[in-house]
């Protein structure tokens, strides 16, 4: 039987939201997921979509989301369905929104010198099924992200600053009975051309899924 999934893109057009999406739904399709890809919130008001879904993928940078919108999806990840999400599409998102933060585990601050020419990203837990078996790895052209984060998220991977400051890079946790995931990296598609940023996105996502 397959699976349904949700990809709500739009906000800030520098993540390169639609290509992301362009990117992820083939993919999920090819895994036997239906994937309905919107580029609207009010999506998120359709209860009965919402609670038919497996899995939510949000690439919605900025912008603001009204109480009915947030509820929708905060409802319905609480009652199972998981979301999956990268970078600022999903934690540089509706920035007033405490709930929304809370359920993420995470909220952007800054991107220490804008795009810089590299950083690493640290395996931390080589066990679970979304790092098992990938080694550490390299991001290029692309931004570091400093987050406020939540203690108690299941960090999986991190990224360590010029300053010496480790920072979570990759995370799971929980939110009602949903799962939860998130990565760091994807700051544009061109990011997934990493082939190890790629996998470990897909793999969340596949974790994530109801």
């Amino acid at each position: 039987m397959s699976k349904n999934a949700l990809i709500v893109w739009g906000g800030w057009d520098g993540h390169t939201p639609k290509e992301c999406a362009d990117v992820f739904a083939p993919w999920l399709e090819s895994r036997g997921y239906d994937v309905e890809v919107s580029n609207t919130l009010d999506t998120y008001t359709d209860r009965k979509t919402m609670m038919g879904l497996d899995l939510i993928v949000p690439m919605w940078t900025m912008g603001d989301i009204s109480n009915e919108q947030a509820s929708g999806l905060l409802d319905a990840i609480a009652a199972g369905v998981g979301i999956a999400g990268f970078h600022g599409g999903m934690c540089d998102s509706f920035r007033q929104h405490t709930n929304y933060q809370w359920m993420t585990g995470g909220q952007w601050v800054a991107h220490p010198g804008g795009c810089i020419p590299s950083y690493d990203v640290t395996i931390t837990n080589s066990d679970h099924e979304i790092t098992g078996g990938i080694e550490d790895f390299t991001m290029t052209d692309t931004e570091q992200y400093y987050l406020h984060v939540d203690p108690s998220n299941n960090v999986l991977a991190t990224t360590t600053f010029e300053n010496g400051c480790v920072m979570p890079a990759v995370w799971t946790r929980m939110w009602g009975e949903g799962r939860v995931f998130y990565a760091s990296f994807g700051h544009t598609y061109k990011d997934f051309d990493v082939p190890e940023a790629l996998e470990i996105v897909q793999r969340g996502m596949l974790w994530a899924s109801r």
